[in-house]
């Protein structure tokens, strides 16, 4: 049996995570050990906040709709019902849209939800 070392697939292992620890500062760019713990810190914040955003999103979009509908009068958790009795299908994200780019037709749904719940 021939002599078998790491030498062919630890180059490879430590290029891929120093590779991925380019552009960090100082010995985390540079060294193995401390690249490694660097590159594997960021990929679990990377993890947890690709789940984070669609939270911190969604929080953007009430606050928004929130905010427009107090300009009108009425708070957001009447607003939101009436809009689902009233049979708008718009979503948050489009709500805000609206809220945010075209304030009159903001005013039409408003208007809207509340002749519906009265």
């Amino acid at each position: 049996m021939p002599r078998v070392t790491l030498s062919p697939s630890r180059r490879r292992r430590h290029k891929r995570v120093l590779r991925a620890a380019k552009g960090y500062r100082g010995a985390r760019s540079r060294l193995y050990r401390t690249a490694k713990e660097a590159v594997m810190r960021a990929n679990a914040y990377a993890y947890r906040d690709r789940r984070n955003r669609k939270r911190e999103f969604r929080a953007l979009w009430i606050t928004r709709i929130g905010a427009a509908c107090r300009q009108r009068g009425t708070p957001y958790n009447r607003f939101m019902h009436a809009l689902k009795v009233a049979g708008v299908g718009l979503n948050r994200k489009m709500l805000a849209e609206i809220a945010v780019v075209d304030p009159k037709g903001f005013d039409r749904l408003a208007e809207l939800a509340v002749s519906k719940v009265g």
